[in-house]
């Protein structure tokens, strides 16, 4: 988590609405788990380490609490809430892009967008159509369930609508913090080599469904489907996948079913069609 990637304990969080002339500022207050700064002197290494373990047990402690409220909220909402994660430049925010263009006349579609810097990916939500909230992390690696609350204060997602969360392009720290969600989405590209889910154990562990996105490059690439794929199970056995092109259309009509019968069997299992 944090103590792997030493993300910094100054983080601050902006969230912004793109729509608005002016910005939201506001003090992660979960910033106390950014571990930086911390030198380990051989004599009080085991007491640091201790000191880390139960920094990083409250941590989480406190972060699933709130997920549960978030999680209460939506439910008491039936809104259908899904948890976007993968490495930058997987193609997470055209695939958003492609799906609120072909379902945003059938479904309400919200978007959080979660990035260390800029609005640009939340101004492409925008232009696709979607209403959109921009989280800016600072230094941080991950939203949590506290940024995710503040945004959904922000955002106030109508009842019976879809609300899909962009986390911050990292395979580690987004893959141990709950917020919420009803269901989590790991998005890779062919690009990224076949054995991430075996470097990156837990985000696939943890993801219901696992995309492979950008497969009409594989005739220009070396990359094995079925070995990526064995390597997926091999992690999670019983892992959903879709093979899709974001760019191409290819997997989409996949892809929208799957989010199609999430959306028909949330909460109280409402359909949340216009």
């Amino acid at each position: 988590m944090c103590s792997t990637c030493r993300c910094s304990d100054e983080a601050h969080t902006t969230i912004t609405d793109v729509k608005d002339l002016h910005k939201e500022r506001y003090h992660d207050p979960y910033a106390a788990h950014h571990c930086s700064g911390h030198e380990h002197h051989h004599d009080h290494q085991h007491d640091s380490e201790r000191r880390l373990i139960h920094l990083e047990y409250d941590l989480l402690e406190k972060n699933n609490r709130l997920a549960e409220r978030n999680r209460g909220w939506f439910e008491g909402r039936d809104i259908c809430a899904l948890n976007m994660m993968s490495s930058p430049g997987a193609g997470k925010t055209t695939l958003l892009e492609r799906t609120i263009g072909n379902l945003r006349a059938e479904y309400q579609i919200s978007v959080i967008e979660g990035d260390q810097a800029t609005t640009r990916d939340a101004d492409r939500i925008d232009a696709a159509g979607s209403r959109v909230i921009q989280v800016n992390t600072g230094s941080g690696c991950h939203l949590d369930s506290a940024m995710l609350a503040d945004a959904l204060r922000k955002l106030n997602p109508p009842s019976h609508s879809l609300v899909m969360i962009e986390n911050v392009g990292n395979l580690i720290c987004p893959a141990l913090f709950d917020l919420g969600e009803r269901k989590k989405v790991v998005i890779m590209s062919v690009t990224e080599g076949e054995d991430k889910p075996l470097k990156y154990p837990q985000m696939f562990r943890v993801a219901d469904l696992m995309i492979l996105n950008k497969v009409d490059l594989l005739p220009h690439i070396s990359f094995s489907v079925e070995r990526c794929i064995a390597h997926a199970r091999k992690v999670k056995p019983l892992i959903q996948i879709i093979e899709t092109s974001a760019t191409k259309g290819i997997g989409l009509d996949e892809w929208y079913l799957w989010l199609r019968t999430e959306i028909s069997t949330n909460g109280n299992g409402s359909a949340h069609s216009k």
